[in-house]
């Protein structure tokens, strides 16, 4: 059975554990409406990708109007 032979001091463990902080996000600008979106990805607001339209985005429509 897998037993430690001496305790871990804080000092290793936390060394141990410095690669485990996480990052800040790399945004990039759409290269179609200047929204920021994450690289690699279809963009949300417009829906284009590497300068092609992709995704069709709904109009903005208010529930409220459409609910009368």
């Amino acid at each position: 059975m897998a037993v430690p032979q001496n305790r871990t001091t804080k000092s290793k463990r936390n060394m141990r554990r410095s690669h485990d902080a996480l990052v800040a996000a790399n945004p990039n600008e759409c290269s179609n409406c200047g929204e920021l979106k994450r690289p690699h990805h279809v963009c949300g607001a417009c829906g284009h990708y590497d300068a092609r339209q992709v995704v069709a985005v709904a109009k903005d429509v208010d529930l409220d109007e459409d609910a009368a």
